[in-house]
């Protein structure tokens, strides 16, 4: 009797081991990766309110971030090393733990996520973009600004939003869905470029007035009653700022890590992060300071101090400066964008339509969805609370970590099946129940209700920079015990 075909509907040649010959990351490359995660406008601000706004001892906000982006390292060290092992992306993996269905709509919230954030950051990408265009427009005529056509609005948005909205995203969508391979380059480039013009928007800043920058830059640092008890909160209470800010990219990790030519270069590469976070948050810290003495502000009411880099180049009065200043802050959200958006919804929408998607496919939808996502952000999604339904959504993505790194590490022994993961036959080791692994599915929804309990309950928002590790713990724990049986 003829053996019955083995189905491998799940094949797609974007979702298929990576080849060993086109490993072709290393440390460095991995160390640009984690650059571009933090050379964000948000996280600039993040880590220049945790040095200034928040009162905290210098050191605990150090040796909190130190904390903070380790636990980052250690989680994407455990996340990533599958995904390098055998090439696959995190859609696919994702299905060793929860069935090729599972792993299809779990895997889903991930792309959601991404394109729904794609949408957002396009939008205040296109917002710099825009002022751009506004300033080459006063250069040309300051009149013209006055004229009805730019004046006239529809959806809340000017022509010149409109226009620079679409270039935005357009000009996203040719570049991004190139390939990785043109994607690397870019991530690179940036992480360079925009290290090069935090160092020169510092150098100017600092020779500008060397004494008084320096002093006031010296009066920051704190060292006094570092092992005082009330420290011990605020230093976990900055570590989980940290390590929240990283949470949504740790989960899709292994998108990228797929592509590293060995566990040495990884670990090597992920360290690279606490270096990353250590240079930028002295640069941005002085920028901070630097800037609102420059602006004669002189350091003394930390209620006004200016930590968003878009508030802090609107105060000067120097047309080359914002210009400059401005294309920086482009390379680095686009950057972002490609990295913790573009790239890991591009993988989950293939996952889930793997035979009619490619990189280029998915693409389009990712922007078609996030076109009118960035359109109405700011008239209808700004306004019902879509933001906590998405963070509803991410809380998910802690549990789905748990169950895969206790699976992975605890179960399967560090073994996946490359033939058995691309195969929907009922004798496929992934198959389980029909493509649903009931007890990976159970695990995440058990730790999901704890992760999203700080979300919910108002009595346990205190714990929300912790409701990744909970979360993740939970389903950790809950998985072991039911799999293991």
């Amino acid at each position: 009797m003829n053996q019955p075909k083995v189905k491998y509907s799940l094949s797609n040649w974007d979702l298929v081991t990576v080849n060993p010959n086109y490993k072709t990351w290393n440390w460095k490359d991995l160390f640009c990766y984690w650059g571009v995660n933090i050379q964000s406008v948000m996280a600039f601000s993040l880590i220049a309110s945790l040095y200034i706004v928040y009162d905290l001892n210098t050191l605990v906000v150090f040796f909190g971030t130190i904390l903070g982006s380790f636990l980052v390292y250690l989680f994407s060290n455990f996340i990533g090393k599958p995904s390098q092992k055998f090439g696959l992306p995190f859609a696919v993996l994702l299905r060793s733990s929860l069935g090729f269905k599972g792993a299809k709509y779990f895997g889903l919230l991930r792309g959601l996520v991404g394109i729904f954030m794609f949408g957002i950051q396009t939008y205040f990408l296109s917002k710099a973009f825009g002022y751009l265009i506004r300033i080459l427009i006063f250069s040309i005529d300051s009149s013209l600004l006055n004229n009805d056509i730019f004046l006239v609005f529809l959806l809340g948005i000017d022509i010149i939003d409109w226009i620079s909205f679409t270039v935005v995203i357009i000009f996203q969508t040719l570049i991004f869905s190139v390939g990785i391979n043109l994607n690397k380059r870019l991530i690179n480039y940036s992480a360079i470029t925009v290290y090069v013009g935090m160092i020169i928007f510092f150098l100017g800043i600092l020779l500008s007035d060397v004494k008084l920058t320096s002093k006031a830059f010296s009066e920051l640092l704190d060292y006094k009653n570092l092992f005082d008890k009330e420290n011990i909160f605020a230093l976990l209470s900055v570590a989980g700022s940290i390590f929240a800010y990283f949470s949504i990219i740790i989960i899709s990790f292994g998108d990228f890590s797929r592509y590293v030519k060995n566990e040495d270069e990884l670990k090597k590469g992920n360290f690279s992060l606490i270096a990353n976070l250590i240079i930028f948050s002295f640069f941005s810290v002085f920028i901070v300071i630097g800037s609102d003495v420059f602006l004669n502000l002189r350091f003394l009411d930390l209620s006004s101090i200016l930590t968003s880099p878009t508030d802090i180049i609107g105060k000067f009065d120097n047309t080359s400066i914002t210009v400059i200043a401005i294309f920086f802050i482009i390379i680095a959200s686009a950057s972002t964008n490609l990295i913790a958006n573009f790239i890991p919804s591009q993988y989950s929408l293939i996952n889930f339509m793997p035979s009619t998607l490619n990189l280029k496919s998915a693409s389009y939808v990712i922007s078609i969805i996030g076109f009118f996502v960035g359109i109405f952000w700011l008239t209808i999604l700004s306004q019902i609370g879509i933001l906590s339904f998405v963070d509803t959504l991410i809380s998910f993505f802690s549990p789905i970590f748990g169950v895969m790194i206790a699976d992975y590490y605890l179960i399967k022994s560090e073994s996946i099946s490359n033939k058995d993961i691309y195969s929907t036959d009922a004798d496929s080791i992934y198959y389980f129940s029909k493509g649903w692994h009931i007890k990976g599915c159970y695990s995440i929804l058990i730790g999901f209700i704890f992760s999203a309990s700080t979300i919910w309950n108002p009595n346990l928002m205190f714990l929300q920079s912790f409701a990744w590790i909970i979360g993740a713990f939970i389903s950790f724990l809950t998985y072991y015990l039911l799999a293991k049986k």
